[in-house]
């Protein structure tokens, strides 16, 4: 077997070079690279499934794992003819969360207008750089995997405003939200959702309920900018073309509140005010209020956030302080427990304030919700307060809805603020909850 060994193989004549024959294979040795032949139309893949957004290699290949949430992929910048980049989805969600490819200024099937994405479950594709013309192509891919364009949402049901360039549907009773039109990633939706709110017992000096659960999403670059509460997730919900039932939940009377529910998202109702059924009062969105000499161990108010989820959607309720002539405990609001109960000798029993509630600009006009100490926010699941025998000493309710705490027998009652979630006091009726959604709609 003969070696040569040269720098340079030149054609003798015209432009073509034959390197074997027929039959033959051509192989480079063992850490050799090569360059100028272009690609064989294949990919060398990488193994380490991506979960954030990346920038493409020519002749990669990337399994996507989009579980947590969206990934884009950014493809090579100053591509060449025949640069090929493929991916595949790793976990199955990518109709749960797409991947969008940014175009890093090359066109993608010759449009120069959208940042394409990928939405088929198990979905893969492959991409090749043909010219400037068309750009990108995609070659191998999955049926229904490839969308040229993410398109706004189109929905009815509720009330509807517009602010600028959102709508915001406000539901204050049962209903349907319809989505008619929305895919990619502009087919998401930010959310209040509030859960009726409970009611106290009918009896002396009860503790005050709580609030509705209160939960909330908002992420500024799809559903704008507005000051959303301090419990609001950073991450919107993704919806599609269909129908999603509205649930909002009643408040309570002598009972917990209803849950309100729109798509995954449910709120608790808040709990029943402490009294001679419940001492300590019932867990809920947020926890009841304990009644006004309510022994040990049960002196302590009832738990919020039941059952859990984060980030929570409310606070327990008040305690007293589990001897003779102490006042009852206000129930649980959503960003804050609701306060004890005190006082020790005859007429001095105070009743605590209930729980604070959270406050957002979600809305469109301030219809909704009740005013705060941070304008222009409005408030929702308010605490109620506690009871006592002593005019003028009950429980202020918490902003968000909640009742004042009453003075007087089993029939008295002050009832939480319709379509806020707030807790009632006494023989009141919880506050019905509300749902809202918004959504960038051009």
């Amino acid at each position: 077997m003969s070696k040569i060994e040269v720098n340079q193989i030149s054609s003798q004549c015209g432009s073509t070079l034959t390197i074997g024959q027929s039959g033959d294979t051509v192989t480079l040795a063992s850490g050799a690279t090569q360059t100028g032949f272009g690609r064989t139309g294949t990919v060398d893949w990488c193994t380490t499934a991506k979960t954030s957004p990346f920038t493409g290699v020519s002749g990669k290949g990337y399994f996507v794992n989009t579980t947590c949430g969206a990934v884009t992929v950014t493809l090579p910048a100053s591509p060449s003819a025949g640069d090929i980049i493929s991916v595949k989805d790793y976990a199955g969600t990518w109709n749960t969360n797409a991947i969008t490819f940014d175009r890093n200024g090359s066109k993608i099937g010759g449009g120069c207008s959208f940042n394409p994405f990928l939405i088929n479950q198990y979905g893969y594709i492959s991409l090749i750089y043909v010219d400037a013309t068309k750009g990108w192509l995609p070659t191998d891919f999955s049926t229904s995997s490839f969308s040229a364009a993410a398109s706004y949402i189109t929905a009815s049901g509720g009330s509807i405003a517009t602010c600028g360039d959102y709508k915001i549907h406000t539901f204050t009773s049962d209903g349907c939200f319809a989505v008619t039109a929305g895919a990619g990633p502009l087919a998401v939706v930010d959310y209040l959702v509030v859960a009726g709110g409970g009611g106290g017992e009918p009896t002396y000096e009860s503790g005050g309920a709580g609030a509705g659960g209160f939960r909330e999403s908002y992420n500024p670059c799809t559903s704008g900018t507005y000051t959303a509460s301090p419990l609001a997730t950073p991450t919107s919900l993704p919806v599609s073309i269909t129908t999603y039932p509205i649930t909002v939940g009643g408040g309570g009377s002598n009972s917990n509140g209803s849950n309100s529910v729109f798509s995954t998202i449910t709120s608790s109702g808040g709990g029943r005010g402490g009294g001679p059924s419940t001492p300590g009062g019932s867990s809920g969105g947020s926890g009841g209020g304990v009644r006004r000499d309510t022994p040990s161990p049960t002196g302590a108010g009832a738990a919020g956030n039941t059952p859990p989820v984060s980030p929570p959607q409310g606070n327990a309720g008040g305690n007293t302080a589990s001897t003779c002539w102490s006042g009852s405990g206000g129930g649980g609001g959503a960003t804050s427990v609701g306060s004890n109960g005190g006082g020790g000798t005859p007429g001095s029993e105070f009743g605590g304030p209930g729980g604070t509630g959270a406050g957002t600009a979600i809305y469109a006009s301030p219809t909704v919700g009740t005013p705060g100490p941070s304008a222009p926010l409005r408030y929702f699941s308010g605490g109620g307060g506690g009871s006592t025998a002593v005019s003028g000493n009950n429980g202020t309710g918490g902003y968000g809805g909640g009742a004042n705490g009453v003075t007087g027998g089993p029939g008295g009652g002050s009832n939480g603020t319709t379509n806020t979630g707030g807790g009632s006091s006494g023989n009141g009726t919880g506050g019905s909850g509300i749902v809202m959604i918004r959504y960038k709609f051009q």
